[in-house]
C-alpha cells in the first residue's frame, strides 16, 4: 500500500504516509479539504497529469472523490486545499465525484473497517479535449493510448462515529 511507481513517476504526500490513516482534516468528518500531493520523474512527451482518487472498499462499487485533469506538465505538485473554482482558473479541469459535486470529496465511509483511498496520478502525451465536469468514466477513456506513466498512493481512513 505503498508509492507505486511506473517509469520512473513517483507521488508522495506530506498529508500522510502511504499505506497509514489519513487525517481527520482531510475528511468528511473534518475540514473535507484535499491533501498535499506531489510528484517527480514524469517521462520525456509528458504534456499533462489526470488525477483520480477512489475508494475500492465502498460498498457495492468503487467510489470516486476526486477527479482532475489537463493539469499542466510544468505543475508537480498541488497544494494543499485545492479548490475547483480557483484551480479551473489556472488552466486545469476537474470533473464530478460521486458525491455529485466538483472538486474534492474526502473519505467518508460508513462505520466499520477502514477503507483504502487511492490516489493515482497518470502521466498523459495529450492534452484531453474535455470540458470541466464531467465524470471519471469519461477521463478514463479520453486517456486511452495516450498514458505515458502512472503511480498511486494509498491513504486509509475509518470513521470513528
Amino acid at each position: 500500500m505503498s508509492i507505486t511507481v511506473s517509469k520512473g513517476l513517483t507521488l508522495r504526500s506530506d498529508s500522510f504516509e502511504p499505506g497509514k490513516e489519513i487525517p481527520v482534516k482531510y475528511t468528511c468528518d473534518g475540514d473535507d479539504i484535499s491533501p498535499q500531493l506531489s510528484w517527480d520523474g514524469a517521462p520525456e512527451g509528458t504534456e499533462t497529469f489526470a488525477l483520480i482518487m477512489d475508494d475500492p472498499d465502498a460498498p457495492g462499487r468503487v467510489f470516486t472523490h476526486w477527479v482532475l485533469y489537463n493539469i499542466p506538465a510544468s505543475r508537480n505538485e498541488l497544494p494543499e486545499g485545492v479548490n475547483a473554482e480557483k484551480f479551473i482558473k489556472k488552466g486545469c479541469s476537474q470533473g464530478v465525484n460521486d458525491f455529485r459535486m466538483m472538486g474534492y470529496g474526502g473519505p467518508c465511509p460508513p462505520p466499520g473497517k477502514p477503507h483504502r483511498y487511492r490516489f493515482h496520478l497518470y502521466a498523459l502525451d495529450t492534452t484531453l479535449d474535455l470540458p470541466s465536469g464531467v465524470t471519471k468514466s469519461a477521463v478514463l477513456e479520453a486517456m486511452k493510448g495516450h498514458i505515458l506513466a502512472e503511480a498511486e498512493i494509498i491513504g486509509l481512513y475509518k470513521r470513528r462515529k
